[in-house]
């Protein structure tokens, strides 16, 4: 597991399993199933019960019943998120200098100022930064699922979208580290890297043996192919893949991005086979 710093959190280990595991039982776990991945993951039955409790709540997970043994089926909203983030996890695409800019200018009423934080949020998720308190800012390439995400959402009525060239003078890469916070995106890569980087080499040696994996290796791999992936998926919506030459010196996306590719390629495959061997055991 990574260090705590790494750790994701209960509920986001858990959408991961759905997503990657889920379809292999018909969309659905059995709660000993869930909470036997979870134990594998290092939370306990109280903790991994409470967690599957939160989720059902908050309309995350639903409720099944197959011949009277209780199910959890993840939301399709939920799933479908997971789905269709698959690309930009894997193959961001980064913008060149000299593309337009995409622009969301929003203003919600005081009285729903509840409204304006999910708007701001959201916008956030996908990559955007703020140039003023109701101008939000990506590139071109983010527009189309920003459109997307708050019309789903029935935010896009506070929202207008614009799509334009930046005309100051000036080195825009000063401009660009006051509309994004890169200090802090920076350092969680760093973090990534401090977690994960070191690891790819034992699983590098252990590939070139060619040696088949033990039970005790596929549990590894699990253990740390899923809290990597969970942590991954947020990278490529809190960064909005601006060109590099509009980046600090140093930026370390492109060093942590090897270290993820590099061990998704290793440990896919031995997870996803832990994760078999465990479903079959508890008739998932």
């Amino acid at each position: 597991m990574p260090p705590r710093t790494q750790r994701p959190l209960h509920q986001q280990l858990v959408v991961t399993l759905y997503g990657l595991y889920g379809g292999k039982t018909g969309g659905s776990f059995r709660v000993a199933a869930l909470v036997a991945m979870l134990a594998d993951l290092g939370i306990d039955e109280q903790a991994a019960r409470s967690t599957v409790s939160r989720l059902k709540s908050k309309g995350i997970l639903l409720s099944q019943r197959d011949d009277g043994v209780a199910r959890y089926a993840l939301s399709g909203d939920v799933l479908d998120i997971f789905d269709s983030d698959d690309k930009p996890i894997f193959a961001p695409e980064r913008s060149k200098p000299g593309d337009p800019w995409s622009l969301v200018v929003f203003s919600v009423p005081e009285a729903e100022r509840n409204r304006r934080y999910e708007l701001r949020a959201e916008l956030t998720s996908l990559g955007f930064g703020f140039v003023a308190a109701g101008v939000a800012i990506a590139p071109s390439t983010a527009m189309d699922q920003a459109m997307k995400r708050l019309a789903e959402r029935g935010l896009d009525r506070y929202a207008e979208y614009f799509s334009g060239d930046y005309l100051k003078c000036g080195d825009i890469r000063g401009q660009v580290s006051q509309w994004w916070d890169l200090e802090l995106l920076d350092r969680q890569y760093s973090d990534f890297i401090d977690s994960y980087e070191a690891l790819a080499r034992p699983w590098q040696e252990r590939a070139q043996a060619g040696q088949p994996l033990s039970a005790a290796d596929r549990l590894d791999a699990f253990r740390t192919y899923v809290p990597m992936l969970t942590l991954w998926r947020k990278f490529p919506y809190r960064d909005p893949n601006l060109p590099l030459e509009y980046l600090p010196a140093g930026w370390q996306a492109p060093r942590a991005k090897q270290a993820f590719l590099t061990l998704h390629g290793i440990l896919r495959a031995p997870a996803e086979a832990h994760a078999d061997d465990l479903l079959r055991s508890r008739g998932a």
